[in-house]
């Protein structure tokens, strides 16, 4: 039994008036194939069904990524991601999702989606983004399972479980949401 449906998160995320002014912040920058992915929607879900009532995103940063095969500028990446910084409060981290294949030895990904897909852990795997008309759209290659019923597990494309295990400990997810279930294996 899902605790949540995906259209139950949307509007959790459209009821956040801090959300949607970092996803219009996003979408300001008309990046090819933009979302918003790992924490930005997760600890949003996951402190809904803690009964928390924060007024912002408890994440680190926000990971906004897109993809453009004949833009690949890492440092150019940074540039967006400071100056984001500055027009938002906010850490971003904006990436290039066309050549992040290369950190993991892994195939070319096709597009924002198919990176996405290839997060450490299944309720990492999910993203937002806005249209030009202002609709919110989802992004879970992996389903919203794992993430509405409070499971932490190790995306089965990702087979360091030493990077997986130590985000789930550096993170401290277990003490900030003492509901969730981390799989071990």
């Amino acid at each position: 039994l899902l605790a949540m449906t995906e259209q139950e998160i949307l509007e959790l995320i459209q009821n956040d008036s801090w959300m949607i002014s970092i996803i219009q912040n996003a979408r300001s920058l008309n990046l090819p194939d933009w979302m918003i992915g790992a924490g930005f929607v997760r600890n949003r879900v996951w402190d809904y069904l803690h009964g928390y009532k924060n007024k912002e995103v408890p994440t680190a940063d926000i990971d906004l990524i897109y993809f453009d095969q004949n833009n690949i500028d890492e440092k150019a990446d940074m540039r967006l991601s400071k100056k984001m910084k500055e027009k938002t409060g906010v850490n971003w981290e904006i990436v290039n999702q066309a050549y992040t294949h290369k950190w993991h030895n892994r195939e070319p990904y096709k597009d924002t989606e198919d990176a996405l897909a290839d997060w450490v852990e299944t309720p990492t795997c999910v993203a937002v983004s806005m249209t030009q008309g202002g609709n919110l759209k989802l992004y879970a290659p992996l389903g919203v399972d794992d993430l509405v019923n409070l499971i932490v597990r190790r995306n089965e494309k990702c087979s360091d479980f030493k990077s997986y295990k130590s985000r789930a400990t550096s993170k401290k997810w277990k003490e900030k949401w003492p509901k969730l279930t981390i799989l071990e294996e």
